[in-house]
C-alpha cells in the first residue's frame, strides 16, 4: 500500500510537470524608446496565459521602482495552438497606452509577441528573452 502511494504520488507530481507551459516564466522585453525596458512575468490564469510587467529598467539597467505600471497586466487570455504558438490573447502597449490582439510565437529562449489591428493583417511586436 505504501508503494501504491509513492507511485501514486509521484505520477501525479510529474503530471504537474508535464503540464507547465514552456513560455511561463519571466521574459525581458525590447528596449522602448527611452532605452529602458521591462521584465513580464507569464503565468497560467485559468485556461490561458496572462503576462503581469514584474519590473522595469531604465537604459542604464538599473531598477526603477517608482514604474507606474509595475504589477499591470499586460497579456491575457492567451491560449496555445501548439508548437510554440498563441494566439487569441490581447496585450496593451505601454508606450502608447492602448490594447491590441495579440498572437506570441516561442523559440529556445525567444518569445515573439505581437499586437495586431486590421484582423491581424498589421502587426508590431518584439522578442522577448528569457529570464528564468
Amino acid at each position: 500500500m505504501k508503494n501504491l502511494m509513492l507511485a501514486a504520488g509521484f505520477f501525479l507530481g510529474s503530471a504537474g510537470l508535464a503540464m507547465a507551459d514552456p513560455a511561463a516564466g519571466t521574459w525581458k522585453t525590447e528596449p522602448g524608446d527611452t532605452g529602458g525596458y521591462l521584465h513580464v512575468s507569464i503565468a497560467p490564469c485559468g485556461s490561458a496565459l496572462c503576462g503581469t510587467i514584474k519590473t522595469a529598467f531604465d537604459e542604464t539597467g538599473a531598477e526603477s521602482p517608482d514604474y507606474e505600471h509595475t504589477g499591470k497586466r499586460m497579456i491575457w487570455d492567451m491560449k496555445s495552438d501548439g508548437g510554440g504558438d498563441y494566439s487569441g490573447g490581447k496585450i496593451w502597449a505601454a508606450d502608447s497606452d492602448k490594447t491590441y490582439n495579440s498572437k506570441m510565437s516561442l523559440s529556445g529562449n525567444a518569445l515573439t509577441v505581437k499586437g495586431c489591428v486590421a484582423g491581424g493583417l498589421i502587426c508590431r511586436g518584439q522578442t522577448w528573452k528569457r529570464v528564468n
